[in-house]
């Protein structure tokens, strides 16, 4: 897929009417204050931390924390709340990257059928050699030998797959 493609997906995607999950949509995101950021490097650390804590931790009232962290909510800066996984403790040891050579025009379609493969965990759409950037987890290799051969491959859309397994995985502090 070429940059210019891609920016005219990009460009379909925001048009009024462009169906959900595609590029953010809505009015322009209003900037961050120091405030905002400090309670969004606050919940990145410890997204389970109270409203009081991040309060205090940022020094403004909790009604004011509390708004911010709505608006941050309601503008889309803020996607979710989740745990981070160990995944090899959790019965998915063996991790890849995949990279996708997709057919021109096809990401919507594809991107619906990751979105329901098992053990997706990140989907990109990409510029370079590769048009698409897939990240699962899997019990162990069979499992993930099977997924590529049986399930990415029967796709139509997929033109070429290449298979990056993940050795070792470190979540990065989002202080650094």
């Amino acid at each position: 897929m070429t940059d210019e493609q891609m920016a005219d997906d990009w460009e379909r995607a925001l048009a009024p009417g462009a169906p959900p999950g595609g590029a953010p949509q809505g009015p322009a995101a209003r900037p961050l204050d120091a405030i905002d950021r400090d309670i969004l490097r606050i919940l990145q650390t410890d997204g389970r931390a109270s409203i009081r804590s991040v309060a205090e931790r940022v020094h403004v009232s909790r009604a004011n924390a509390y708004a911010r962290i709505n608006r941050l909510i309601d503008d889309g800066v803020i996607r979710g709340f989740s745990a981070r996984v160990n995944h090899e403790r959790a019965g998915q040891g063996a991790s890849a990257y995949i990279t996708l050579k997709i057919v021109q025009n096809s990401w919507r379609t594809v991107r619906k059928q990751l979105q329901a493969l098992p053990g997706a965990a990140h989907i990109a759409l990409v510029s370079g050699d590769f048009d698409v950037l897939l990240l699962v987890h899997t019990p162990d290799n069979r499992t993930l030998r099977e997924l590529v051969l049986t399930k990415l491959q029967a796709i139509p859309e997929v033109l070429s797959t290449r298979t990056l397994l993940v050795f070792e995985e470190t979540d990065l502090d989002p202080d650094h």
